[in-house]
């Protein structure tokens, strides 16, 4: 009994070791399945993306050129204000004290004016005589070079008096304006955006005018302020069609165009960008100031192209061997280099050069060289020669070399990320939130 036991054990062990063998192998024998997609018309967009913030194309900071206390106010946050609206009063009773003091000052002038003039006039008459009775031999030369003096003194102070008064009039003309300012109204006409002020605050205007209120023109007309890096600025330019989209509407597209790029640099954190500036139409006022937009601006576009998965142009077989044009086939084994360093000696010398500005690529009109991989009738992967042309990061434009409805290979079922990999060939991927997704896949 026990020694048929212990055969029956070995006859088992020996059956688990062979079905173990046979799943192992006749895994390791079973064909490779691939991951394809087909060439597709649509359009490929090329971008440049950054980040900005909104803003009113005119903003205006109200604030007040005298010290006070604010008694009323005429306008309160999202106000709509007109030009010349008053829209905060101070307290004026110590400007019109003012005011009063330097109109008495002024009368007090005037008044000193007409008794000089008198004394001139004094003067002159006794100078006269004088230099009569000195004619006649009356009075002594000193007599009249007395009356002489006093009268040269009396005009000279006579200038002195007219002086103070035309200082007492600007002294009374500044009282005026200083107690005008009091009254505080809208330059322009706008929306209150920030009202930083309440009723019994005092304000004080000593070396700068303190801001009481933020007034935006007309936030049916705003502005992007983006910065735009340094790598890709040179991409872009005035006119170029712009869309953004913000945190509050994740699910719309905002549309606008490149108005101006600055010329001045910002550095920040050793990164240089430029500040560009996209004029935005905003009728339903939904953008407000200060949002956060995520930017794509379009620096090139081709509409109605063939279009294939950029992961296509990366694929490369095991035992490929590059040099070769359609027909070339594989050797070996078949399956997916995924994102090793085989993959990348592989498509090194295959993945297409950076787009240039034209959107031509190194090739002029008639693309780069890539390759590609089709499915023969054996269902194995075929090498292709094609000519691309602009990329998006994900989709890339066919110019030769495929025809509509052609089945490429993306990937290696069962691979890391099923055998595809994102991004642009021979770049980093793309990051722009507006690009279009890769086409429907199938397997075989």
């Amino acid at each position: 009994m026990r020694w048929t036991s212990g055969r029956l054990l070995a006859a088992a062990a020996l059956a688990l070791g062979a079905g173990a063998l046979w799943i192992a192998f006749g895994r390791r024998a079973a064909p490779p399945r691939y991951t394809t997609a087909a060439v597709e018309r649509g359009d490929i967009m090329e971008t440049v993306g950054a980040t900005g913030t909104l803003q009113a194309v005119t903003t205006v900071q109200v604030g007040s050129q005298v010290s006070g206390t604010i008694q009323t106010l005429g306008a309160d946050f999202n106000s709509v204000v007109k030009r010349g609206q008053i829209i905060a009063r101070l307290d004026p009773s110590l400007f019109e004290a003012r005011l009063g003091q330097a109109r008495a000052n002024v009368i007090t002038a005037r008044a000193n004016v007409e008794r000089q003039r008198a004394a001139m006039a004094d003067t002159k008459q006794k100078f006269e005589r004088a230099r009569e009775l000195h004619a006649q031999d009356l009075v002594p030369e000193s007599d009249l070079e007395t009356a002489k003096a006093n009268q040269d003194g009396a005009v000279a102070q006579l200038k002195a008096t007219e002086a103070a008064v035309s200082q007492a009039e600007a002294n009374l003309n500044q009282a005026q304006v200083d107690l005008n300012h009091t009254i505080i109204a809208t330059p322009i006409d706008g929306v209150v955006i920030n009202r930083a002020v309440d009723v019994g605050q005092t304000v004080a205007a000593s070396f700068q005018a303190p801001v009481l209120f933020v007034i935006a023109n007309d936030l049916k007309l705003m502005q992007v302020n983006a910065a735009v890096d340094e790598a890709d600025i040179g991409r872009v330019r005035t006119g170029q069609d712009v869309s953004f989209r913000v945190d509050a509407y994740p699910d719309r597209t905002f549309e606008g165009r490149v108005e101006q790029v600055r010329l001045q640099p910002q550095t920040i954190q050793n990164v240089v960008s430029y500040n560009t500036i996209i004029t935005v139409s905003n009728p339903e006022q939904k953008l407000m100031p200060g949002m956060t937009a995520t930017v794509s601006i379009i620096v090139n576009k081709a509409e109605n192209v063939l279009r294939l998965p950029a992961a296509a142009l990366r694929f490369r077989p095991m035992g490929f061997e590059e040099g070769a044009g359609r027909g070339a086939t594989t050797r070996g084994a078949e399956g997916s280099r995924g994102a090793g360093a085989a993959e990348a000696a592989s498509s090194a010398s295959t993945a297409p050069a950076a787009t240039c500005p034209d959107g031509r690529g190194r090739e002029g009109g008639k693309g780069r060289p890539s390759l590609v991989f089709v499915l023969d009738q054996g269902a194995k992967p075929e090498a292709t020669k094609v000519r691309t042309g602009l990329s998006d990061g994900q989709l890339v434009e066919v110019k030769d070399g495929l025809a509509e409805g052609a089945v490429v290979v993306v990937g290696l079922e069962g691979a890391t990320g099923r055998g595809l990999a994102g991004g642009r060939p021979g770049t980093q991927p793309s990051n722009n939130p507006f690009a279009p997704g890769p086409p429907q896949r199938r397997q075989r």
